[in-house]
């Protein structure tokens, strides 16, 4: 069973014990087009399920980046900054923050990697 879930804003969350490492997928990658910024959190700051953490910009628009789970930001991947092509759905080298999770259920109802590909043809 994989420890990936996926949301239908086109985050991405992997976990691994009580912490979330949360990326955007490589549809929502797609979509933006060319990357051209990326605005990071601060380590520390207390996130709520459904709230706006991160900016990312194209040159076609600017995007939110939504965390799924509630809980703390323990780490922010800032090498991102300088390397927005790895802004991608690796999950090694493109997650953009790590959260300690505080309420295990908001995990309840993530779609796993054939639900999300099968919600993802549906857009096309």
């Amino acid at each position: 069973m994989s420890n990936v879930k996926y949301t239908d804003d086109h985050e991405w969350i992997k976990i691994e014990d009580d912490t979330a490492w949360i990326g955007i997928t490589t549809y929502a990658r797609h979509a933006l087009g060319d990357l051209v910024f990326l605005e990071l959190p601060e380590v520390g700051r207390q996130l709520n399920k459904g709230e706006d953490f991160a900016v990312v910009e194209s040159v076609k628009a600017a995007s939110e980046i939504y965390t799924p789970v509630t809980g703390e930001i323990v780490a922010v991947n800032d090498n991102l900054a300088d390397n927005l092509d790895d802004l991608k759905e690796d999950l090694d080298k493109g997650w953009i923050v790590k959260v300690k999770v505080s309420n295990p259920e908001d995990l309840e109802g993530l779609m796993d990697k054939s639900s999300y590909d099968a919600f993802v043809e549906g857009l096309d």
